[in-house]
C-alpha cells in the first residue's frame, strides 16, 4: 500500500464492498443485521484493508481473531446506520460523490485521475472505493440530519461560554478508548466493563501502546486508526473530554471516566495553538441615494451627482448625509458605518472603499443597493470581532453538542438493533 494508505484514512476506513455476482450468491453470511447481511467475503476485503493500514502506520496488530471482530463491529454500525438512511428517504448524488472524491484527492495533491491509477495500483478497486464514498457520505448526512434535529443553542449558553472564556486558543490531537455501555446497564455489565477498563489502564501503566489497545478493545468510532480523534479545536470537544485535558501534558492519559456511552480513556496525543485570527478592517461613511419605485437608477445618478457637486464645493459630509442619505441607520450619524470588513456591504463597495486613501472622498458609485459616496476614515488590522466570537463560539457549543448526540443516537440504534451474529 502506497498512496492509496494515506488516502483511505482521510474517511473512517473505506471498505470494499461486495459484488454481488452471480457466483457469490453462496458467500458464508457472518451477520444479519436487521432486513441486511454481512458477508464473508466483504468481512475479509474489509480486515485486509485495515490490516494494510495498521501495518503503513506502525501499530502492532491485534490477533486476528480480534481484529475480525471489531472490524465486524463496524460493518454491522456501518450497515445499521444505511438501513436508518434508506428508511429516512436519505440519497447521494453522483455530483456530491464526485465533489467528495476530487476533494480526496486535492489533499493528497492529486487530481482525481492520478487518485484512481494510485487506488487501482494499489490493488483495490475503483468503483469499490467511489461505493464506499458513498456510503460514508450517506451515513454522515443521516447521522448530522438526526443529530441536527436535537442540538439547539441560545444566545445565553453563548454569553456563558464566552464569559467562561472557553472560545479555544489551541487545539489538541486525542487519542480514545471506549468501553461501550447500554443506556441501561445493569449492574452486572457495569462490573464487566469496569473490569475490562481498569486491565487496559493497567496495560497502559505498563507502557504498552495505546493505539495497539484502542484497536484491540476500544468501541469507539476511531478504534481501527488506533483511537486517533484527529486535531480537534479544544472547545469543540464533548465537555467530559474537555475538562478531563485542560491540566494534561502530551503524552498523558486519563483515568477511566464515564459518560453516557460507556467508558473512556483519552490520551493527549498532540497540542497546538490555533494561529490569533486577525480581519481587515476599515472605517467609513456614506451617502446612499437608495433604488425605489419613486426613485429610478437615472434620477439616483442625478442626486448624488448633485450630492457629490457640494462636498468638492465643500459642503460638509456629515450634514449633507444627514439631510440627503436614504441609509436610515446611518444618515443620522452622519453617514458614519463604523469599523467593518470591506466585502460586508458587498464586493463592488468593498473594492472601491479599499482602494481609497484615508479621508479620501470616492466618486458616486452604483451597487445594487443604489448610488453612494464613500469616505474611507481609516484601516486597521484587528482580532476577530464581537460578533465573529459569537458565531464561532455558536459553532463550537453546536459541533460538541452534535458529537455527544450522535455517539448517543450510534449507541441507542446499535442497541436496538436485530442483529445476529454467526461467527
Amino acid at each position: 500500500m502506497k498512496k492509496i494508505v494515506l488516502i483511505t484514512t482521510l474517511f473512517m476506513a473505506h471498505f470494499s464492498t461486495v459484488s454481488y455476482a452471480e457466483e457469490e450468491l453462496l458467500d458464508e453470511i457472518v451477520a444479519v443485521v436487521e432486513e441486511g447481511v454481512i458477508l464473508r467475503s466483504e468481512l475479509d476485503r474489509a480486515v485486509s484493508n485495515i490490516t494494510n493500514q495498521l501495518k503503513a502506520s506502525g501499530t502492532q496488530l491485534p490477533p486476528k481473531s480480534i481484529l475480525d471482530q471489531q472490524v465486524l463491529e463496524r460493518l454491522i454500525t456501518e450497515e445499521i446506520q444505511l438501513q436508518q438512511a434508506d428508511l429516512a428517504g436519505v440519497r447521494i448524488s453522483e455530483a456530491e460523490i464526485d465533489a467528495a472524491l476530487s476533494e480526496v484527492a486535492s489533499k493528497n495533491n492529486l487530481n482525481l485521475q492520478q487518485m484512481q491509477m494510485a487506488i487501482e495500483n494499489d490493488g483495490m478497486s475503483f468503483a469499490d472505493f467511489r461505493n464506499d464514498m458513498r456510503k460514508e457520505l450517506k451515513t454522515e448526512k443521516i447521522r448530522n440530519g438526526l443529530a441536527n434535529q436535537e442540538v439547539k443553542v441560545s444566545e445565553q449558553e453563548i454569553d456563558l461560554f464566552l464569559a467562561d472564556n472557553q472560545l479555544s486558543q489551541f487545539e489538541v490531537r486525542l487519542g480514545h478508548i471506549l468501553i461501550q455501555l447500554s443506556p441501561d446497564a445493569k449492574q452486572e455489565e457495569l462490573a464487566q466493563a469496569k473490569t475490562k477498563v481498569d486491565k487496559i489502564y493497567k496495560e497502559l501503566e505498563n507502557g504498552t501502546d495505546f493505539a495497539q489497545l484502542a484497536t484491540k478493545y476500544s468501541a469507539g468510532q476511531k478504534a481501527l486508526e488506533g483511537g486517533d480523534l484527529g486535531w480537534r479545536p479544544s472547545s469543540e470537544l464533548p465537555t467530559l473530554f474537555s475538562d478531563q485535558i485542560k491540566s494534561m501534558k502530551v503524552g498523558e492519559f486519563t483515568h477511566p471516566v464515564r459518560s453516557q456511552s460507556g467508558l473512556h480513556i483519552l490520551k493527549l496525543t498532540d497540542k497546538r495553538e490555533q494561529e490569533t485570527q486577525m480581519i481587515d478592517q476599515v472605517e467609513a461613511r456614506h451617502i446612499l441615494i437608495q433604488n425605489s419605485e419613486l426613485v429610478t437608477p437615472a434620477q439616483g445618478m442625478e442626486i448624488i451627482n448633485e450630492v457629490y457637486k457640494r462636498i468638492q464645493d465643500g459642503e460638509d459630509f456629515a450634514k449633507l448625509a444627514e439631510e440627503k442619505s436614504d441609509d436610515v441607520n446611518s444618515a443620522a450619524l452622519g453617514g458614519e458605518l463604523g469599523w467593518f470588513q470591506p466585502n460586508e456591504f458587498g464586493p463592488r463597495f468593498g473594492d472601491i472603499v479599499n482602494k481609497l486613501d484615508d479621508q479620501e472622498i470616492s466618486s458616486p458609485f452604483q451597487t445594487q443597493a443604489g448610488w453612494h459616496i464613500v469616505q474611507k476614515l481609516g484601516e486597521r488590522k484587528n482580532d476577530i470581532s464581537d460578533k465573529i466570537k459569537r458565531t464561532q463560539a455558536r459553532r463550537a457549543i453546536h459541533t460538541r453538542k452534535m458529537n455527544e448526540q450522535i455517539e448517543s443516537w450510534l449507541t441507542e440504534i446499535r442497541g436496538e438493533a436485530f442483529v445476529d451474529i454467526r461467527i
